[in-house]
């Protein structure tokens, strides 16, 4: 907390209670400031820059203008503002927090939400009671600026959509905001071959289990590290998945030799609660310690695609669209709610690819000779 008061007529006297560091290192960046050693505290120009600057540095609740100043037009005109705007901000995080539980929002979807509606709302910190169109249109052209993905300016979007329309009730702001088309692409695929390399890197048996009950169920990373002992069916050898995204229940297939390891694991660790217990055994493992890794044992094995954990339940519907396994039933173990969304799977197959013979290989199959197929400085 800092103190402002009227020194001379166009000075303001700035005092703490007892030295603070990061008091001193913010005053030093308002011009014209002076200490006075004698009385203990700074002076700095009394205009509006100065009153300005003392809200972005501190912030309205840090700084405490005497009340024979807040009647000074100068210093009315930000504290005012300041405050209405810091309590609107304040008052709206908790509607938009509490409008997104009681929709049901999951915590992930919560926290990209208060993200993105947290650094609008600070890039408008000055305007936020007096926001329009051109406001919104700016902000969202700033992220193609920085260069953002489509798929995290979508996410940008539709935060703000509810934010502006839902929860500040200002739809019109937001209602002719056009999304970017999505990006195409291909995700990454790994071989079952490289599958075996990461595999063959992982020592430690409980990250070993985790990354092969990912793959061999086509798991995402929070549905494997929420897996309780019961949620393995090991006679109709299924795994049940409980709420995961969209907060749906589903079954995917149980490998046979996956469920070995879990036994191994089991018999070893003595998991009680959750099948993978973290460092504090009454909370389960962190989803970063398993990308960590992941990370790990993809670079050990020599692997160079950008590859994650998620590339497992990627490469596990492609491996089985090659082996030829129904798309809806893929559909089913994945737990899409579209075929659509599995169909992406049709794209990185290789199966169909590799029925197609290359013209260049055509033409070297009908002169019946390689002989082009050389070093050309030899």
């Amino acid at each position: 907390m800092i103190f402002v008061t009227q020194s001379q007529d166009l000075l303001l006297s700035i005092t703490t209670k007892g030295y603070q560091a990061n008091v001193v290192v913010n005053i030093r960046k308002i011009p014209g400031r002076i200490w006075m050693a004698d009385t203990l505290e700074w002076l700095v120009p009394m205009n509006e820059r100065t009153v300005q600057l003392l809200y972005e540095l501190f912030g309205s609740e840090h700084v405490h203008f005497e009340t024979s100043l807040r009647q000074n037009e100068l210093v009315r005109k930000w504290f005012t503002h300041d405050i209405a705007a810091a309590t609107f901000m304040r008052e709206a995080s908790i509607r938009s927090t509490n409008l997104m539980t009681l929709k049901g929002f999951s915590p992930k979807t919560k926290k990209a939400y208060e993200g993105h509606i947290r650094r609008f709302c600070q890039s408008h910190s000055e305007v936020i009671l007096e926001l329009n169109e051109s406001h919104v249109h700016s902000y969202v052209l700033g992220l193609f600026d920085q260069k953002c993905s489509y798929s995290y300016i979508n996410q940008a979007l539709s935060a703000l959509k509810f934010f502006l329309g839902k929860v500040c009730n200002r739809p019109e702001l937001v209602r002719q905001l056009p999304r970017p088309k999505k990006e195409k692409k291909l995700s990454a695929v790994l071989s079952v071959n490289e599958v075996l390399r990461i595999f063959a890197e992982l020592h430690n048996i409980k990250h070993k289990t985790i990354v092969m009950l990912t793959y061999s169920s086509g798991l995402r990373i929070g549905e494997v590290v929420r897996l309780k002992l019961h949620d393995l069916d090991n006679e109709r050898f299924l795994v049940h998945v409980r709420q995961g995204k969209g907060r749906k229940d589903r079954v995917t297939v149980l490998s046979r030799s996956a469920y070995e390891m879990v036994c191994i694991y089991v018999k070893r660790e003595r998991p009680l609660d959750w099948l993978f217990p973290g460092a504090d055994r009454d909370r389960h493992i962190t989803e970063r310690t398993i990308q960590r890794v992941f990370e790990s044992a993809r670079d050990a094995a020599g692997i160079r695609k950008r590859a994650t954990v998620h590339t497992l339940r990627h490469s596990f519907a492609t491996h089985l669209l090659e082996g030829g396994t129904d798309l809806r039933y893929i559909q089913e173990l994945l737990g899409h709610e579209s075929i659509k969304t599995t169909q992406i799977y049709t794209h990185v197959s290789v199966k169909d690819a590799r029925k197609v013979i290359s013209p260049l290989d055509q033409i070297v199959l009908s002169r019946g000779n390689d002989t082009f197929i050389r070093d050309p400085s030899e």
